[in-house]
């Protein structure tokens, strides 16, 4: 939806403003952007009465749809009811409103029970594993997807099939599982050919190239986001294509592809506009502003930065106006259901006393029976309400506490990876120091054997404690030391360097030894160096990090 709101004109900046600009700006954007898609990645399913993907005006038709319920209500018929109830969810899930969507989802599945309508219970689950998903409880998800796939399975639906499939490939990707995900995906596939959906097929290669892409794979991404392109392109699906070109520029730019990955990006964004998908057209500037950078054209990379920018916070202007659009129908829906219940009430029994007035003593006094038996119907009805009410704020609770025990869980698996990780980094340590000491031994026999043994095998076994004295340099283990402790000690060479000035690599591994609290002989032995050698070493690195005679080396880095 357009805004229909002016770009504003500005003076490019210079080549080293630019630099600080989009290194500042850009981990902001990043962070939106895939945000926005996350939505987007695997979209709700279609229910018989489909609404909009992204309503413009969901306020409006939030009341359509409740008008649309009672009438379906005032004709006794459960099954359409239920239909609206579920259209009802899949729009405020959509605009973010979870706990409002999980209820009238819930009511949905219940009559969907009752009236034994298969097909749509399944797409119902779908959407309730969905909203599970996003709510960050992913076994409920998978709960749903489960029964969902179970009536898709009887009722021989491949396309739902498939859907549920992809769901669950997606769930698996999510927690970096990554031969599950393949696997789902791929069974997706098989469903969506058996069934000729060729979109449906398009979007599972979609999903399979972005799975390859985070293995870091861009051959095979590219090959199936490729194959995604050729069969939206059989099926003259443009606006599928708009992601699915925006995939290939980003693979091309990740293998260094720069001008091919730009004209795929630009490709994109004409196909954006085309269509008027503004979230689309945001992640397409964006996607130029990296290619200009990386072909160091950073005025043109700020320009489309900027652009990106702009057009996200007017999207995040009229989202914004939408949501409170909606909280405000919301209420007033609300609040106009009670008024009406308050007037047919109030109604009633103005009907009874008039017609009580016109009557006989005998006629009075059955009337004011009447009241009475009224007056305490309101009263069982209004302590339902209550209990209602108070069923609500227990059942909001009983969700605080599951994500609460969720986020605990959570933190336990993190320091169960933490102390993991420390005792591969000391095991790996404590290999690294045997294999040294066993290296130098070897190396300082063969030199004794040197000075005691003939004059012509001399030159072979200085030769061998050379080849020693190389392994004992052998910068390979302090990559992949390195690796194992920025994982245990997360950004520490980054606090490090904000504190000191250029270090070079060997002040970078004696510092990371100290830090693990090792004695000097075993740094010495990591090192392959003596101790004397050790003491010139540390004493420059005092220098280098500004200390004074008092300072304690190890001290100080430890407070790092």
């Amino acid at each position: 939806m357009h805004t229909g709101r002016a770009r504003k004109r500005f003076s490019p900046p210079t080549h080293s403003a630019a630099i600080r600009i989009l290194s500042g700006t850009a981990i902001f954007l990043l962070f939106v952007t895939q945000h926005l898609f996350a939505q987007s990645a695997h979209p709700l399913p279609e229910p018989e009465h489909s609404i909009p993907a992204s309503p413009h005006n969901p306020d409006s038709l939030l009341i359509g749809l409740k008008a649309n319920y009672y009438a379906a209500i005032a004709k006794n018929n459960e099954g359409e009811a239920a239909g609206y109830l579920q259209q009802i969810g899949r729009l405020l899930f959509i605009s973010g409103h979870y706990p409002q969507s999980l209820d009238y989802l819930l009511q949905a599945e219940k009559t969907y029970r009752h009236t034994g309508r298969k097909k749509m219970l399944a797409a119902n689950l779908d959407m309730l594993g969905e909203l599970y998903y996003r709510s960050r409880r992913p076994q409920l998800a998978r709960k749903q997807y489960d029964e969902a796939l179970g009536i898709y399975q009887s009722l021989k639906m491949e396309s739902g099939k498939a859907e549920i499939y992809g769901r669950i490939g997606h769930l698996y990707e999510k927690r970096e599982m990554y031969d599950s995900a393949f696997y789902f995906q791929r069974k997706a596939l098989q469903s969506y050919e058996l069934d000729r959906h060729t979109d449906g097929a398009a979007k599972i290669y979609e999903n399979i190239g972005s799975i390859y892409e985070d293995l870091e794979e861009y051959d095979s991404a590219y090959f199936y986001f490729n194959k995604a392109y050729v069969l939206n392109a059989q099926t003259n699906n443009a606006r599928a294509q708009v992601e699915v070109v925006n995939n290939l520029g980003d693979v091309l730019r990740k293998t260094g592809r720069f001008r091919e990955g730009l004209a795929h990006s630009i490709q994109s964004l004409n196909l954006a506009r085309t269509h008027g998908e503004r979230y689309q057209i945001s992640s397409a500037y964006y996607d130029i502003s990296k290619a200009y950078n990386l072909l160091n054209r950073n005025d043109s990379a700020f320009h489309y930065l900027a652009l990106s920018r702009s057009l996200l916070n007017d999207i995040y202007s009229e989202e914004s106006n939408k949501q409170l659009a909606l909280l405000q129908t919301l209420y007033e829906i609300e609040k106009k259901d009670s008024e009406i219940a308050q007037l047919t009430q109030a109604r009633r029994i103005d009907t009874l006393i008039s017609i009580a007035t016109g009557v006989v003593i005998i006629l009075v006094i059955v009337v004011a029976a009447l009241i009475i038996s009224r007056q305490r119907l309101k009263i069982r009805n209004e302590q339902k309400l209550r209990a209602q009410h108070k069923q609500v704020y227990e059942a909001q609770n009983q969700l605080m506490e599951v994500e609460l025990k969720n986020k605990k869980l959570e933190e336990e698996h993190l320091k169960q990876q933490l102390e993991t990780k420390t005792q591969e980094l000391s095991s790996y340590t404590l290999h690294v120091i045997r294999k040294n000491q066993l290296l130098e031994d070897l190396r300082t026999k063969l030199e004794e054997m040197i000075k005691d043994d003939k004059r012509d095998q001399r030159k072979q076994i200085r030769a061998l404690s050379e080849q020693i004295g190389e392994g004992l340099q052998d910068n390979q283990h302090w990559e992949e030391f390195r690796g194992i402790f920025e994982q245990v000690h997360q950004s520490f060479f980054d606090r490090l360097q904000q504190q000191t000035g250029p270090l070079t690599a060997n002040d970078l591994r004696l510092i990371a030894l100290i830090k693990m609290n090792l004695t000097s002989a075993d740094i010495a032995t990591l090192l392959g160096i003596s101790q004397d050698s050790l003491r010139v070493i540390r004493h420059r690195l005092r220098k280098k990090l500004n200390l004074t005679a008092g300072d304690n080396l190890s001290a100080y880095i430890q407070s790092i």
